[in-house]
């Protein structure tokens, strides 16, 4: 599933090919998704200016003159740039925004993500599933504090409460893998039982986990390229993540893999206390 780094990734990479540009009109192969896709999204946008595209969380709000798409990628979502005159769309290629020569295609096997609009008069961040978002992890809001007075009212381990996207956005599978270890934590300790010193850690490993992912272009596990079709390497970099049975590069003993909550989470249960 795309994460922040791979949203952001596509976020920017949009941008600089089509922020500022009018758009010329859309092409809908496919409506049916999380959220309905409107059929006349093409009259809805002909002739509006993309002004920007902002981020939160994993969904994406572009701006423009009178009113917003809002669109998240889902478990297998890509939204790649092409030239609609040279690249023919393939199966699972279920939406087209246009822009001159150039055009957005949304790709999406499973169809978990969704591509709605808004009408200006309506917030796109007062939508139910984006107001109840945790913090930001580059944000200044998010800190040691107020990371330690909200986990205090759950004990779920701290793995699962990190991916209920509740205290801190964006960190998914992998990099909340990744950060528990770079913080020395493991996956299992009740999240209320974590003190500020330890929790200090994470912040900062989260930050640098994401920031280290976003260098190396995401993660590609299976289906996620850049706007520009280029696949993430940060996978070739991860210490614990698909290293089940692997030493671990701090002490060498073995990387265990659990399953929580359905997913599989790695550690070092050396390295990473409770």
């Amino acid at each position: 599933m795309p994460e922040l780094p791979e949203v952001e990734i596509t976020r920017l990479g949009i941008l600089k090919r089509v922020g500022g540009r009018r758009c010329t009109g859309a092409v809908v192969r496919e409506t049916r998704f999380r959220k309905s896709a409107p059929a006349n999204l093409s009259e809805l946008l002909t002739g509006q200016c993309l002004r920007s595209i902002e981020r939160r969380g994993k969904y994406l709000i572009w701006n423009f003159d009178r009113g917003y798409i809002v669109s998240h990628l889902g478990m297998s979502g890509v939204m790649r740039i092409v030239d609609p005159k040279v690249t023919e769309p393939v199966k699972h290629d279920h939406i087209d925004i246009l822009f001159g020569d150039l055009a957005v295609r949304y790709h999406d096997p499973r169809r978990f993500g969704f591509v709605i609009w808004l009408p200006e008069s309506q917030d796109p961040y007062a939508l139910p599933e984006i107001a109840k978002l945790g913090e930001e992890p580059f944000s200044d809001s998010f800190t040691v504090s107020r990371l330690h007075s909200a986990l205090a009212n759950t004990s779920l381990p701290i793995k699962e409460a990190m991916l209920t996207g509740k205290y801190v956005v964006g960190v998914g599978n992998i990099y909340c893998s990744e950060s528990l270890f770079k913080a020395r934590i493991s996956p299992l300790t009740p999240a209320n039982k974590i003190s500020k010193q330890r929790l200090e850690r994470l912040v900062t490993a989260i930050r640098e986990v994401l920031t280290l992912s976003l260098n190396e272009g995401g993660s590609t596990l299976k289906d996620f390229v850049s706007a520009e079709g280029e696949q993430g390497y940060f996978t070739l970099n991860a210490k614990v993540y698909g290293k089940e049975g692997k030493p671990c590069a701090n002490c060498g003993r073995p990387i265990k893999k659990i399953i929580q909550n359905g997913r599989a989470t790695y550690y070092c249960s050396n390295c990473q206390r409770r």
